[in-house]
């Protein structure tokens, strides 16, 4: 893992470099944004420098203003490099899977999926500090922005893809591995008054479809897919395919030699 990490920080700059010329080319395209994009992007020497401005902006209000939240963006960045680097793979991520995304710039400044996720991080590091209760008062604002509401407790991996994000819900004890993608509507909860872990542990290279509603403590295998609408309640295994009300085993193993996450690939074999 530690031998991997310099490729992932020329990657990061590789994909900072590329936010940076498409928000050149967008200022020159459209002057009624120039500012925005200068104030957003193009004054900033880093991309932690940027989310931290960015994120502010969105999330700041008269009670929190957004310099002081800035500051508190700054200081998560500079105490865990990881945030950096999980917020670079989101953003490669949704270019790779999203066929509606054409730009870096676009998740950056627009995605619900990808704001609402990084504002999270912000979050889940200060609940890491014993910072609760700005904890829960970030978890709030992005559920009112963002129309995402992500435990601070909760664990997300890097390499995620929330495509649209509208109505998502995590729940706090929930896990979610490197490399899943899930769809607008997805909730992660429990299943009932229940204490303790009671959430969903989402194994790497998962792809959730919208709407989809995995309750309780319980696996969701490697690479598998949870179908549309499904209601998961019991554990699902590696590369399997589950659909309905509640979820069942449907057709064979799921995109053989591929990666669910990756293909985005809904349709279910006859």
């Amino acid at each position: 893992m530690a031998e991997a990490q310099p490729r992932v920080f020329e990657a990061s700059g590789g994909v900072w470099s590329q936010l940076r010329v498409e928000a050149m080319q967008a200022a020159a395209e459209e002057p009624l944004l120039a500012s925005y994009l200068h104030a957003s992007i193009l004054h900033h020497d880093k991309i932690e420098d940027a989310l931290s401005y960015h994120l502010a902006q969105k999330l700041g209000h008269g009670d929190l203003p957004a310099l002081q939240l800035r500051e508190v963006i700054r200081e998560a960045y500079a105490a865990d490099p990881s945030l950096v680097i999980a917020a670079t793979r989101d953003m490669r991520v949704v270019r790779e899977r999203d066929p509606a995304c054409m730009t870096y710039l676009q998740p950056f400044l627009f995605f619900k999926g990808y704001g609402g996720l990084q504002a999270y991080r912000i979050g889940h590091w200060l609940w890491t500090q014993e910072r609760h209760i700005l904890a829960y008062h970030l978890q709030s604002r992005i559920s009112e922005l963002f129309a995402v509401d992500i435990h601070p407790n909760a664990k997300i991996g890097a390499g995620v893809f929330i495509d649209h994000a509208h109505g998502i819900v995590i729940g706090e004890t929930a896990v979610v591995d490197d490399d899943v993608s899930m769809l607008h509507s997805v909730t992660l909860g429990g299943t009932g008054k229940v204490g303790g872990d009671r959430h969903p542990k989402i194994k790497r290279g998962v792809m959730i479809g919208a709407g989809a509603k995995v309750l309780g403590n319980i696996t969701v295998g490697e690479d598998a897919r949870i179908a549309a609408g499904s209601v998961v309640l019991s554990d699902v295994g590696a590369r399997c395919t589950v659909a309905g009300v509640p979820a069942k085993p449907v057709g064979g193993p799921c995109c053989e030699g591929t990666k669910p996450a990756e293909v985005m690939d809904q349709r279910i074999a006859d």
